[in-house]
């Protein structure tokens, strides 16, 4: 259980699909450690396994204190929208505002395999969101209106960290069978 590296903008697996977690192993259960102990070091709302260089459907959050994670997670959104400030720690210090659903209901495993199901509104709704499309390859500047994603586009061309980093992927100890791999 370590403090990982966080893959920025630019790196490939941030634009790739994860697969779902078929064996809930101790792989999964460190990878959950890993993810928790960046997320809360970078300090961070939620963190992706994508994040951090894992293209398995995984995700931590922390939100309000309260520091939980879902697998293969499922999401029903409501039709109420809410809209506020978002960031990403793989697009450090941007922040636009984004349209996101109030709430959400996440299904999904915990690191066990055991069945979760979250209810979640404003703040954890969101991060919910967030991780989720990092798990999809979506990056909440996608989601931002045309001239917004400019102007994200103009920041990260013009920041210190854009292009820096050079892209290494991690082999999955899952199953990739069915997925195309």
């Amino acid at each position: 259980m370590a403090v990982q590296p966080i893959r920025l903008f630019g790196d490939p697996i941030l634009r790739s699909r994860a697969i779902e977690v078929d064996a809930f192993d101790k792989e999964v259960r460190t990878l959950v450690q890993d993810l928790t102990d960046t997320m809360l070091a970078a300090p961070g709302a939620g963190l992706a396994a994508p994040q951090i260089g894992v293209g398995l459907r995984v995700f931590t959050w922390n939100v309000e204190g309260t520091v939980g994670h879902l697998v293969n997670p499922a999401l029903s959104l409501s039709d109420e929208t809410q809209d506020g400030a978002e960031g990403c720690l793989s697009l450090p210090e941007l922040t636009f505002e984004c349209l996101r659903a109030l709430s959400v209901v996440a299904t999904g495993f915990d690191m066990y395999g055991e069945p979760l199901r979250i209810e979640a509104s404003e703040l954890l709704a969101r991060a919910i969101q967030h991780e989720t499309d990092h798990l999809d390859g979506i990056l909440f500047i996608d989601k931002l209106d045309t001239a917004a994603r400019k102007a994200a586009m103009k920041e990260i061309r013009e920041s210190d960290w854009f292009g820096l980093e050079q892209p290494t992927v991690k082999v999955s100890p899952h199953s990739t069978l069915g997925f195309g791999l």
